[in-house]
């Protein structure tokens, strides 16, 4: 059957929202009206009759609500298959009514959670009969209509159904119900049970935009986004700009994690670059932090995406309107802040709001061919700290190698990062072997001084910093070679007693912190 004329209306709705207009369309183009508790009371309100279900199935509610759909009347009604002589022969025998239309959405299960609530609520707030009725109406889509979003509500508004939105309908339906079904098994394994890797991992993620591309032109691309409860560089608002990109948010994110880092701290600005950091740096003032950073590495922060963790300003944004920059993240921005990034149409302003904590617990995911890498996020923070040389460090180097370590967490490995003063001198990221990145970085903060014109490197009695141990004493001797004075590492290589000499004899304070974070 293509069309379908809507004879009999099941509405039982927790989200109110339309539900008196969407019933008087429905009564006004003949259709009886069923329905349930608050619903039925909200449509008598208005004026409509309505038909209790429990006048339909011959029973009472009862048990708190629990019961009151689960009832052959209801789902002999959906199910039934139109046309199916053995069918409409039950359906005659214990009178049992079709129903045209099923109007759900399911008791907030999500949001109930969310808001913190108390074991026995959140168990209340499993729905039961709302997924049921789904599900028995989309299964037969062929007559019967499942509305399970206020959004849709105009699709009916004419009294009658054709199959092409019945099918539509059915197929939104199973994904309310998958994701509704998901959000309560993520709630009992880690929330109730505790458990860090379930035996089934359930993911609810709902359709956000659709992406111009991928990462490259030729792959295609969305943001999906989490039900409820959480905040991040998805749910910034855009101020202004063009469309973000695939890699636009990928390098946003990547900028606004580590400026999380210091989301405690003094005003700091991180620029970054295909989702590496490319320079960092804390101030006195924002304008001034962003100045320190940008000044590490010129070249890489051209077409960059650049995080603060202040409100931004009138002369940080006209400073940094003086490059090309493609995104702007801030917890929010005065009115200068906007009207000079108003002239630059093609930057994309993003208002995070509350910066998110970079202690907080998670797990990230990684498909691979044939499955998924799932681990938790690196949420390490440093500690302790254990000094193995002979020299201790001076309070200067210590917060030095404290900032290197920051911001050496956030780039890909092998990482190497020199620092001085709370500023980036030098980033060597991504290569091969440990060396390589204490050269590149060593190179960069060379060619950063020439460019501003200064007697020296930043390099130049700077600490540094390497996500991972030395196996050899060659990528210290580089960061010696560079200028620095102090280093701070995991430890933990068979060869550290080597590493330990080599910064004994070269008079450097080492630093072991006993966490690495590798970065790919």
């Amino acid at each position: 059957m293509d069309q379908v004329i809507i004879k009999r209306a099941l509405l039982s709705v927790s989200d109110k929202t339309g539900i008196v207009e969407l019933g008087r369309s429905l009564a006004g183009n003949g259709a009886e009206l069923v329905s349930t508790g608050g619903t039925a009371r909200a449509l008598r309100e208005a004026g409509l009759t309505v038909r209790d279900i429990s006048d339909l199935t011959g029973f009472p509610e009862m048990m708190d609500g629990r019961v009151k759909t689960l009832h052959p009347k209801v789902h002999g009604g959906l199910l039934a298959v139109r046309g199916n002589a053995e069918h409409e022969a039950s359906m005659a025998e214990h009178g049992i009514g079709g129903i045209d239309l099923v109007v759900v959405n399911l008791y907030p299960f999500a949001q109930t959670v969310a808001k913190g609530a108390e074991r026995d609520e959140i168990i209340e707030n499993i729905d039961i009969g709302g997924p049921s009725m789904v599900r028995s109406a989309a299964k037969n889509h062929e007559s019967v209509a499942i509305l399970t979003d206020p959004a849709d509500y105009a699709l009916v508004s004419g009294g009658s159904t054709k199959l092409v939105s019945r099918r539509w309908l059915a197929a939104k339906a199973y994904a309310a119900t998958a994701a509704y079904d998901a959000s309560i098994a993520s709630w009992f394994a880690f929330a109730d049970q505790g458990e860090r890797f379930p035996s089934v991992l359930p993911l609810t993620l709902k359709k956000g935009p659709e992406l111009r591309y991928g990462e490259n032109p030729h792959q295609s691309a969305a943001l999906y986004l989490p039900q409820a409860g959480t905040r991040g560089i998805a749910q910034a608002e855009q101020v202004q700009g063009k469309e973000l990109s695939y890699n636009n948010y990928n390098d946003a994110d990547a900028a606004l994690e580590l400026v999380s880092e210091f989301r405690d701290g003094p005003p700091t600005v991180v620029i970054v670059k295909h989702a590496n950091p490319c320079g960092v740096a804390s101030a006195d003032t924002l304008l001034g932090a962003y100045q320190a950073a940008l000044a590490c590495d010129t070249v890489s922060a051209f077409g960059g995406i650049i995080a603060v963790n202040r409100p931004l300003d009138g002369p940080t944004a006209e400073a940094i309107a003086g490059i090309f920059t493609e995104v702007v993240a801030c917890p929010a921005a005065d009115e200068a802040a906007r009207a000079i990034f108003a002239a630059k149409k093609n930057l994309r302003l993003l208002i995070t709001g509350d910066l998110p904590d970079p202690a907080r617990a998670g797990l990230m995911l990684r498909s691979i061919a044939g499955g998924m890498l799932v681990q938790s996020r690196d949420n390490g923070q440093l500690g302790e700290v254990r000094v193995v040389t002979r020299r201790q460090p001076t309070n200067q180097e210590l917060e030095d190698c404290r900032f290197a370590w920051t911001v050496a967490k956030h780039v890909k490995s092998n990482a190497i990062v020199y620092a001085k003063g709370g500023s980036t001198a030098g980033i060597g990221a991504g290569q091969m072997n440990r060396l390589e990145s204490a050269r590149i970085a060593a190179w960069k903060a060379k060619d950063a001084a020439e460019k501003a014109g200064w007697p020296h490197p930043r390099t130049m009695g700077s600490a540094v910093a390497s996500d991972a141990f030395f196996p050899f004493a060659d990528g210290l001797l580089a960061a010696v070679e560079a200028g620095a004075t102090a280093v701070i590492q995991p430890g933990g290589s068979i060869r550290d007693d080597e590493v330990i000499a080599a910064a004994d004899e070269a008079g450097l304070a080492m630093l072991f912190t006993g966490m690495r974070h590798f970065r790919h």
